[in-house]
């Protein structure tokens, strides 16, 4: 429904570092500019948009990512550019069964999130506890090898 948004920031060169880090495990990037305007989006169009002035009041902006492993991903690299935690990766089963989400204040006070809804694919979700199956099927030819 919504095409694009664009927030007010209170610093463009903070902001631009901060977005760029937290939104790369989403596989979003800056992807125009001009004048004063950054658009952060793929590579065929921005979505997100920031702008230097008095900042909006605070607002919450979810970002959608395609893995869980992806929102994980967003949260480390939202608080080493220095947001601060508002709720870390996990399920928000109060949300729906497979919502995945975390949540960050960014640097104007907006709390930010990475969500996933898609469910732990059934492979995964049935593995055993313990070491992967890729590096249990190395440690088998190992032995079969020796």
């Amino acid at each position: 429904m919504i095409d694009h948004l664009t927030l007010t920031v209170s610093d463009l060169d903070r902001a631009i570092d901060s977005y760029t880090r937290a939104l790369a495990p989403l596989g979003y990037g800056v992807s125009m500019r001009f004048e004063q305007f950054v658009g952060f989006g793929t590579k065929r169009k921005p979505v997100f948009w920031i702008k230097p002035g008095s900042p909006t009041q605070p607002m919450h902006i979810a970002f959608a990512a395609a893995s869980r492993g992806d929102v994980e991903g967003f949260y480390r690299q939202a608080l080493a550019a220095g947001a601060t935690d508002n709720g870390p990766p996990g399920l928000r089963t109060d949300y729906h069964p497979n919502y995945f989400g975390a949540f960050v204040i960014g640097p104007d006070g907006h709390n930010l999130e990475a969500v996933c809804h898609a469910p732990v694919p059934a492979a995964r979700a049935a593995r055993p506890k313990g070491k992967p199956a890729r590096r249990r099927a190395a440690v088998k030819a190992r032995r079969r090898r020796r």
